[in-house]
């Protein structure tokens, strides 16, 4: 499935198996929205547990070009010990897993303490409209106590002997926003440069966003994160991590886990420039230039302050403009019993796995539900190597034992979260 109009007929075959299985047609909901749309599927438990459980995945796919690829992106390929395709990290795993915990424990005719619902939407990959339509228009389907979100969370494999070294546990996520940058000028004919420049102007201006560090921010995610796996980093780095968990404010540690780009973008907001134009003729001085910024804004700062920010820094003469929607959310609080469910269910076949929180250096659908005030954990758990990681890039593909590992998981956790108590 590539593009938006191929999620409806995803949807129709998924909403097939799923009333094959014994849900009721009524329980499965497509709410179309253009060319894609949102399944909304509720397995309806006998209410003792409390309010429903929300489960986050999407249909949808990052484009992949085939000449580009080794193997046929588009089609399910094991071969050497992995399952190649695109989605297979991000995220078609995490929906199949999802969908497979439905279906099996429909069969055993297990009946959940509290109604479990599957939210897979057909969007994330590029303007997520079916998530913003679905928190505005069917905020009643969201009724949840939390969510368990597919498309977040890491399960991270050692490079060298491929064991499991741990489960990162996502409970926040940085936000989304994109701004264009804009300067203007006289124009005229290229012979006769005068003092101002449209394409100089904005040169400048970018050098000023450049030359600005956002300042270190944390919260209890990001130093448990970086107490939680200084033990498998070597030397000065793993020290590092230590010191700054022990103390944010420390500059020297602070100094060297920013020279890691991915640790980097957890200690604060990042914004670089990802497009460029400028000009329209190469014998005219340009009228217009313009660049896009691209920010992923920490937790709990609102996208507002940073655009004002940028403006700021890129002078009076030059607009900051918003880019679609601006979203923002705080970091969801560590719950015991999300914690112990998802330990338990990733230790049935990874013993000792130790579980670690962290904050998300990018965005996913869990940003809406987090907006609207229903806490969202990224429980990704299909282990792969760092060296394995090309979602979005050629490729891609997970481990065939981490897939079936993470079909069992998804089981156990659902079971584990909704599993009627027995009676005192």
């Amino acid at each position: 499935m590539v593009g938006r109009g191929e999620v409806p007929a995803l949807a129709g075959y998924l909403s097939g198996l799923l009333r094959d299985a014994g849900f009721p047609a009524t329980d499965i909901q497509f709410l179309p929205l253009g060319e894609t749309g949102t399944l909304v599927v509720r397995y309806r438990g006998d209410g003792s547990g409390g309010k429903p459980i929300l489960l986050l995945a999407h249909m949808d796919v990052v484009t992949a070009k085939r000449e580009e690829w080794q193997r046929d992106p588009y089609t399910l390929i094991e071969d050497n010990g992995y399952f190649f395709g695109r989605g297979t990290l991000d995220v078609k795993g995490g929906l199949v897993c999802q969908l497979m915990a439905f279906l099996r424990l429909k069969a055993e005719g297990f009946v959940p303490s509290r109604d479990l619902v599957l939210v897979f939407t057909g969007d994330e990959e590029t303007s997520q409209d079916t998530t913003a339509d679905l928190v505005k228009n069917h905020r009643d389907l969201l009724d949840a106590d939390f969510a368990l979100n597919s498309d977040a969370g890491n399960a991270t494999l050692d490079e060298a002997t491929g064991r499991p070294l741990f489960l990162s546990l996502g409970t926040a996520e940085k936000t989304y926003a994109s701004f264009e940058v804009t300067t203007h000028g006289p124009g005229g004919h290229s012979m006769e440069p005068g003092p101002q420049n449209a394409i100089y102007d904005l040169a400048a201006a970018l050098q000023r966003i450049q030359d600005y560090h956002f300042p270190v921010q944390w919260n209890d995610t990001t130093l448990q994160y970086f107490q939680g796996i200084s033990a498998r980093a070597d030397g000065e780095l793993g020290a590092a991590m230590r010191r700054y968990s022990a103390d944010p404010h420390d500059a020297a540690a602070i100094a060297v886990l920013e020279q890691t780009p991915y640790f980097a973008a957890m200690l604060h907001t990042t914004c670089v420039p990802t497009l460029l134009r400028g000009g329209h003729a190469e014998n005219a001085l340009p009228q217009t230039a313009t660049a896009t910024i691209n920010c992923r804004i920490f937790p709990g700062v609102d996208p507002a302050t940073v655009r004002d920010l940028l403006q700021q820094l890129a002078g009076p003469q030059t607009e900051v403009t918003v880019i679609g929607r601006l979203l923002w959310s705080n970091a969801s609080p560590l719950r015991a019993d999300v914690v112990n469910a998802v330990t338990r269910a990733v230790r049935a076949r990874n013993p000792g796995v130790p579980v670690i929180p962290m904050q998300e250096p990018g965005l996913s659908d869990a940003a809406y539900i987090r907006a609207i005030g229903i806490p969202s954990y990224g429980v990704h758990a299909a282990f792969f190597k760092l060296s394995d990681d090309f979602q979005h890039g050629l490729n891609e593909r997970v481990p065939v034992k981490s897939f079936y590992d993470y079909l069992d998981y998804w089981y156990r956790l659902l079971k584990g979260l909704s599993a009627p108590q027995p009676a005192h």
